[in-house]
């Protein structure tokens, strides 16, 4: 990154930029238990093992196991932290990129790593991370901001505006929008019972507003389902990529776009990928310039 993007940030309220977060999800425990050590084993005949009996021996090995994983997650989410705090930005995505390889799934270890590819001046890889982040954590104002920024640069200091729908549709995850919308199927099947057991009158009004509170929950799933499972998005991870009128390298260059750039996926021909870019243009990229950053968009990419 040159001096003037560094100033850029410095000047940005953009607090993630700064500093690395130093906590890990609810799901990896940073508490230090002690494993039992093993029993001394009994010299004779063996005992068969009845089946409640291995299956309750398999319960007691995994929760002596997840412990020490869980140990060395938090040990190298502090240690990649550290990296990070001196500088070392290619050695601390590293580290981060081993968290997420050896299954440590947080939306602070996305958020940091996604810092760290910034630093570097990996506009796209870092926007990819931070759509991970976003998955996890669609309400974090600091993740919002970084992304934003981060997609101001790779537009050149173009200011990046989200529509409103989007912003809409990414204030809950998919999960949470599932959710919502089978609470409200529960409350007006709930409300239908009552209905049969005790006819009311009254209660078509909470009918109606239950009817509602299926609607629009139901139809922002929709929407967040396509945008995230049916849409296939890829990000520009080098410099510059041509974008070609055909899936050859002999193909004539239609447009060029740059690093971060995010493009629909349309098609896909053995290495390359057909694109769509925000103007609306329509071209072929090779896949080893780019980065699916959904899990179901690189399961449909395998296929």
């Amino acid at each position: 990154m040159n001096a003037a993007a560094d100033c850029e940030i410095a000047r940005t309220r953009l607090i993630g930029l700064g500093t690395a977060r130093h906590h890990v999800a609810s799901r990896v425990s940073s508490r230090k238990r002690t494993v039992p050590a093993p029993a001394r084993a009994r010299l004779g005949r063996c005992k068969l093992q009845t089946p409640s009996r291995r299956l309750l021996l398999m319960v007691l090995f995994v929760l002596a196991v997840l412990p020490l994983h869980a140990a060395d997650v938090v040990s190298g989410f502090e240690q990649a932290n550290k990296l990070y705090e001196e500088g070392k930005y290619s050695l601390a995505a590293k580290a981060y990129d081993k968290l997420i390889e050896a299954g440590a799934i947080s939306e602070a270890i996305y958020f940091n790593r996604g810092n760290a590819l910034f630093k570097l001046g990996q506009i796209g890889r870092a926007i990819a991370s931070y759509r991970e982040a976003q998955e996890l954590a669609p309400r974090d104002p600091d993740l919002r901001a970084n992304l934003q920024f981060a997609r101001t640069q790779a537009r050149g200091g173009e200011p990046y505006h989200e529509g409103i729908w989007q912003r809409y549709i990414e204030l809950l995850s998919i999960n949470e929008w599932t959710a919502l919308t089978v609470a409200a199927f529960w409350v007006f099947f709930a409300l239908l019972a009552v209905a049969q057991w005790r006819p009311d009158r009254s209660l078509r009004v909470w009918f109606l507003v239950s009817a509602l509170a299926i609607v629009v929950p139901g139809i922002s799933l929709a929407c967040a389902l396509n945008t995230d499972y049916f849409n296939t998005t890829a990000i520009v991870v080098t410099g510059e990529a041509e974008v070609r009128n055909g899936p050859l390298d002999e193909s004539q260059t239609a447009f060029k776009v740059r690093d971060g750039a995010e493009l629909n996926v349309l098609d896909r021909k053995d290495d390359w990928l057909q694109v769509l870019d925000a103007s609306q243009r329509v071209g072929w990229v090779r896949q080893s310039q780019v980065i699916v950053v959904s899990p179901s968009a690189r399961q449909k990419l395998s296929t």
